[in-house]
This record gives C-alpha cells, structure tokens and sequence, in this order.
C-alpha cells in the first residue's frame, strides 16, 4: 500500500478508502490510486485485511447432506447470493453429526467465520445456539430467540387439500414422518387437517414418529389397509415418488384412479422436469432471504425473526 502511495503521491489512508470503498475520494484521485494499483499489479492481502476488520467474509452452512435434492440447491443458490455480495461460502455437510455443527457455532464464536445458516435437526443443540450470535435457521425454532427463513408450509397444506377436493377425490389422507425437534414442515399436516376439517371433508392421517426405516413398506400397508383412500398428500417429494411407485405395483391408475401431491418441488438435476403434481417451495428465494438477513444480522441491522415465503401449486400428471 505504501508503494501505491508513493506511485500515486497520496496518502496511505487515501489508498486504503479507495480499496475499501469506504469513505469519500475525489474522482481524479480514485483515477490515480487505480492506475498506480494496476502498474505496480497490486494484491490485497485478504488475510491481513479480514484480520483488521475482524471479518473472516465467510460464511458457513449447515446441511444435513447435499445429496437430497432440496439441500444441494439451496446450497447453490446460498453460495449465489454471498459470492455477489463479496463473501465465500463453507459447506458442511453434517450427516446429521451433532459434532459437526457444534464445531462450526464454535468457529462463529471464535470470530473465524461471519455467520452461520443452518439446517439442522440435531435434539441436542440448543444448548449451543446464542441469541446474540449471526446465525439465520432454515425452518427449524430454536429454544433461544433465532432468525428462522421458511416457506409457507400450513398453506402448503391447505392447497393440497383443496386441490384433492376439488378434482373429485372422495376420501383424502396425509402421509409423513414427524421429527421430534419443533419446525415449520410440521405444518404441512396441519394446513391439510385444517382445511379437510373446515369442509367437513372424509380424510385420514398417517404419521409417523422419526427416523422411518423403511418407508416403502409403510405406503405399502397403508394402501392395502386403506384401499377406499383416492387422494394422497405426502410430507415430501420422496414419500410422493415412493407412493406413485408403490401404487404402480398395485395396478392403481394415477390420476384416473388415485391422485398424489407431494412437497417440495425440487428436481434433482438442473435439466430434470417436475412431472407429479406438488407443493412448489421458493428455494432461490429462501436461500436469498436466508443470505439477507443474515448479512443484517452481522452488520447489526434489525431483521424480522420471522421470514415466511409463499408456496404455489404445481399441476403436475398425478392429479386430474
């Protein structure tokens, strides 16, 4: 810097505005610093400069695994959004491993990261997560007052259960899992029990309590228990597939005969087609919002804790 200095006949305060962005430079001598910074090929030390500020530019997210389709794009479209805004994304792909994530709210703390969005289901730790800290939660509510981004998820279940009703179903049934940590995808069932109630409409829910081994085999009994049930919707794209498939084995005609909606509406490949009917959530937009708040939230700024994002139907060759 004093060499740019020198080359430029400025001070070094000048230099390091102009390379900050950070406080008022005349045209003219912005034009200088950059030609003296572009002859003498000039490289900021990152290191140093992260070091003073006592800013790392990285951000970490907390992922349960990027081989589920919803995870690896949201993912991508995290790193998106911080890649523009100048920040560097660190991945941790967790498999569920408390360790794992508690090592990187340890980081946060330590100050050799900025912030933290997670997306975690371990029971255990709460007990780690501080108010005070940067950290923005996908879905999940923490005992401590953490931001939280997600999607309309008891709205989800409404249109589904609308949509089932209005295309002729006559008897409709929810199918999922349910974990034991408190998050918003818990609502799906209830926006879907909710709206079926109100029009005092036949349906059932099959819940089950997390982990479920063998989720086939339990669509499987479901159907020959309740084989008068002619509209499904399922917690997920994955319990979706796995009907669609199960119902296929059983010579059960989709859409003529059965109808399925699933949740999430994410394809596991940028060329992949949506092709059964689902609940879409706004992933690009989540993780956007998710990126949002948090920089907020580092740079002090008052956010909403609450950030929920619309859901849409998507019509897709399961329903009628």
């Amino acid at each position: 810097m004093k060499d740019v200095a020198r080359e430029a006949g400025v001070g070094l305060g000048t230099v390091s505005r102009v390379l900050n962005n950070n406080g008022p430079v005349k045209e003219t001598t912005r034009r200088k610093v950059e030609r003296a910074i572009e002859a003498l090929n000039y490289k900021q030390n990152e290191v140093a400069r992260n070091f003073k500020m006592q800013q790392s530019q990285s951000i970490a997210l907390i992922v349960p695994t990027i081989w589920h389709p919803f995870f690896s794009k949201f993912a991508y479209h995290v790193e998106k959004k911080l890649s523009d805004l100048g920040y560097k994304m660190i991945l941790c792909n967790t498999q569920n491993e408390r360790t794992k994530e508690i090592s990187y709210i340890s980081m946060l703390e330590k100050n050799k990261i900025d912030g933290l969005i997670a997306i975690t289901y371990s029971a255990e730790l709460d007990q780690y997560i501080s108010s005070h800290l940067p950290i923005v939660s996908i879905d999940r509510h923490f005992t401590k007052d953490v931001v939280f981004v997600t999607s309309d998820n008891k709205n989800g279940g409404e249109l589904a259960a609308k949509e089932l009703m209005t295309r002729g179903c006559k008897r409709i049934a929810y199918l999922g899992s349910v974990s034991n940590i408190e998050n918003e995808s818990m609502k799906r069932r209830l926006g879907f029990e909710t709206e079926s109630l109100s029009k005092n409409f036949d349906h059932c829910i099959y819940e089950l309590r997390e982990p479920v081994t063998d989720i086939e085999a339990v669509i499987q009994r479901f159907l020959k228990q309740n084989p008068d049930v002619d509209g499904f919707f399922t917690m997920n794209d994955k319990w979706a597939k796995l009907l669609l498939r199960s119902l296929k084995n059983l010579g059960r005609r989709v859409p003529e005969e059965v109808q399925v909606i699933g949740f999430d509406g994410v394809t596991s490949s940028k060329e992949d087609e949506l092709t059964f009917s689902t609940i879409i959530q706004p992933v690009a937009e989540m993780a956007e919002k998710a990126v949002e708040v948090l920089i907020n939230l580092i740079k002090e700024q008052p956010v909403e804790k609450k950030n929920v994002l619309p859901v849409t139907f998507f019509d897709g060759n399961s329903t009628n």
